[in-house]
């Protein structure tokens, strides 16, 4: 072994020599003179990279003090960067510079230089100069083109290998070692955001391998992903399902990202919710169960965290229509169950709140609804169903798919049949799910008593708007009305003003006697924002009150950006809400 070092000190010797002839390379006899050796250069490359590879990046330099020249002038010389495997040989020598946890500044400064060479390498040729231009010339090529030319060779070469070796598979000759593809990796780390790069990206996150551990840098999904979600760039669904089930950091920082994309946004406009969503890519990549779980698992946490703010409830349920319609788009045949999705659910109630109301005639509604309401009420009333979860657990998988109790509150206002006890019971526990029975029958008593009310203005000559709102008015001798009550029944007489037929004469009125307050004009902008979402996803025939529901959403935020000043609050502030803090802790995660 000893003698062997010693031949390659020689040789080492020998080529530093060489390289500072071949670095004033502007002369015919000195090209001619580079590409005769470019052979035995590469086989003394590869002899270096044997050498460095057992050595940390201190013993290195204290070995060969002179490394850092040596690979300098070979990263600076465009004859032996398009040599065979001579650039590829290169950045791995480089890669054994780097200190994976640099102890003081010298080492710091190396990483950065190491870096800087591996960077210039793939994207900062310099191949204007003229002993370049003869040589590419002479080669056919346009020197322009030639670097791009190059780098696609060169990678296409590592996607080609990265691919025989996920399809060869146990084949141990025939397979990449794992830590060559631990070194590709470390080498794109600066490297990501290249276009030309990105399919050695893609092909190093779908390579799966059979090792035990990752071979991948943590580093190198970290640089990925921050790329992804600041857009600087493009990867196929297939890749970024790789980088977010590789590496869980990864789905929790884009899924945090998300939140902060749609809390940031006003929630009042649902469709730039949705494309906030869409573009995301977690929709799609929640068809795999694993990140549905964790991304849902997240959303949990969120509205426990904000006691069911508004802006949260919201993005649940844009991101389960978006997660649903990818599904059904990928899967014609399901490849998972959806017990694998809410495994704590109850599977028949799952199967029913998937229905799509647009593919059930409206006449028909009242049918699935009445059977949501009647499974919820046994799981939640029953004490023998603990295995589907308390209260909060049957909550939280029923605004998933929240559209079915807005159906239900305009399902009360337009019958003319006396109120369903069955959708009372929906509506009482879908604003309130903390409320015990008791509470939840007075509340079905208030919506009956207001419904009752309403209906009988109907057969009214005259619609005004104080009668209407003498009927959602509380009465005297009773208890005043919870919060959340309160805004249930504002949403039955928004709704009554949207479909009966005289509300669009008394509708400005109305809502200006119902909107004393900012937050509840911002709530009725929610309401009428979501309302007409629904509507286009039903695709309802309802050009009168659809007209009048957009007049009076324009018309809200046009108020509500006027009375935004100075010390208005920002619309991004989450609306505090109580009733989680009801909740029994043995039914809290």
């Amino acid at each position: 072994m000893a003698q062997d070092l010693v031949g390659f000190s020689s040789d080492y010797q020998f080529w530093m020599q060489k390289l500072s002839l071949w670095d004033q390379a502007s002369t015919l006899e000195t090209q001619q003179d580079t590409c005769l050796h470019l052979p035995r250069f590469q086989e003394f490359l590869r002899q270096l990279y044997e050498v460095l590879k057992e050595m940390d990046s201190n013993t290195i330099i204290e070995r060969f003090p002179t490394i850092g020249q040596l690979l300098a002038k070979t990263c600076w010389n465009p004859f032996i960067l398009a040599f065979d495997e001579s650039q590829k040989i290169l950045m791995w020598c480089l890669c054994c510079l780097i200190n994976k946890e640099p102890q003081n500044s010298e080492e710091s400064k190396l990483n950065s230089w190491t870096r800087g060479l591996l960077s210039h390498i793939l994207s900062g040729f310099r191949f204007d100069t003229k002993e370049v231009g003869l040589f590419t010339q002479g080669l056919g090529y346009v020197p322009a083109d030639y670097c791009p030319g190059l780098l696609k060779n060169m990678v296409l070469s590592l996607v080609s290998e990265l691919r025989e070796n996920h399809l060869n598979g146990f084949n141990t000759q025939r397979r990449m070692v794992p830590e060559k593809i631990r070194f590709l990796s470390r080498v794109c780390i600066p490297l990501v955001t290249l276009p030309d790069i990105e399919p050695l990206v893609e092909a190093l996150l779908t390579c799966h391998g059979h090792e035990p551990q990752e071979v991948l840098w943590p580093e190198f999904f970290d640089a990925v992903n921050e790329a992804f979600l600041l857009k600087k760039i493009s990867l196929p669904t297939s890749a970024v399902v790789c980088l977010w089930l590789r590496h869980l950091p990864s789905l929790e920082k884009a899924t945090l990202h998300l939140f902060e994309k749609l809390i940031s946004s006003e929630r009042n406009f649902l469709r730039r919710i949705e494309c906030f969503l869409k573009d995301s890519l977690l929709p799609e990549a929640a068809c795999h169960p694993a990140i549905f779980r964790i991304v849902d698992e997240m959303f949990r946490y969120a509205l426990l965290e904000t006691d069911g703010a508004p802006e949260v409830l919201v993005a649940v349920q844009g991101f389960t229509r978006c997660f649903v319609e990818a599904l059904e788009k990928k899967n014609k045949q399901l490849k998972f169950t959806f017990k694998t999705y809410f495994p704590y659910a109850s599977p028949s109630l799952v199967t029913v709140l998937l229905q799509r109301p647009e593919d059930i005639p409206q006449e028909l509604w009242h049918q699935p609804l009445k059977h949501i309401s009647e499974m919820l009420r046994e799981i939640v009333e029953d004490q023998t169903h603990g295995s589907y979860g308390g209260p909060f657990e049957c909550w939280f998988l029923f605004i998933h798919f929240g559209g079915w109790a807005d159906i239900a509150a305009e399902q009360l206002v337009m019958s003319e049949a006396e109120p369903s006890e069955a959708l009372l019971w929906l509506l009482a526990f879908s604003c309130s799910p903390h409320d015990g029975s008791p509470q939840r029958a007075q509340t079905m008593v208030e919506v009956k008593a207001v419904l009752s009310r309403l209906k009988k203005l109907l057969r009214s000559p005259i619609l005004s708007a104080k009668d209407l709102q003498a009927a959602a008015a509380e009465s005297q001798d009773r208890d005043p009305r919870p919060p959340l009550c309160q805004q249930l029944i504002r949403r039955l007489l928004l709704n009554f003003l949207l479909w009966a037929p005289g509300g669009h004469v008394n509708a400005r009125e109305v809502i200006a006697l119902m909107a004393p307050s900012d937050e509840i004009a911002h709530d009725m902008t929610g309401f009428l924002d979501q309302t007409l979402y629904r509507w286009d996803h039903l695709r309802m025939e309802a050009p009168r009150s659809r007209k009048l529901a957009r007049e009076l959403l324009a018309e809200l935020r046009m108020v509500g950006t006027a009375m935004q000043g100075p010390g208005s609050p920002r619309p991004r502030d989450v609306m505090r809400r109580p009733f989680l803090r009801g909740m029994s802790a043995e039914n809290e995660p």
